[in-house]
């Protein structure tokens, strides 16, 4: 999730059509626009915006997979590839982003 504020303690983060209050205390030096990895309302770990892409996607095709998502990269098959193995353009397709310059296709 991306953080929108910061707070002592807390963070307001928005991502995956939900905004939150998270706590922070696992976390240094938390900034607005930086992107946490959030589990059961605590940030994780600070990641970069491709390695939040690439979390949002693997979402997707897990939302897929149990029925209860659509995913623009294969509307037809809910066949089980992480993004890692694929290649840029399918991962575009997924996260609607153009902006995963670092990763190789495949």
């Amino acid at each position: 999730m991306q953080v929108m504020s910061v707070e002592p303690g807390f963070a307001n983060v928005a991502g995956r059509s939900e905004t939150r209050r998270v706590g922070t205390l696992l976390i240094d030096n938390v900034e607005p626009g930086q992107w946490l990895l959030v589990f059961l309302d605590d940030a994780r770990e600070a990641i970069t915006p491709e390695r939040a892409a690439e979390v949002n996607a693997t979402l997707d095709l897990l939302a897929v997979a149990i029925g209860q998502g659509a995913s623009p990269a294969f509307p037809n098959d809910a066949g089980f590839v992480l993004p890692s193995e694929m290649n840029l353009s399918a991962v575009q397709r997924m996260t609607q982003s153009g902006s995963l310059k670092n990763l190789e296709t495949t």
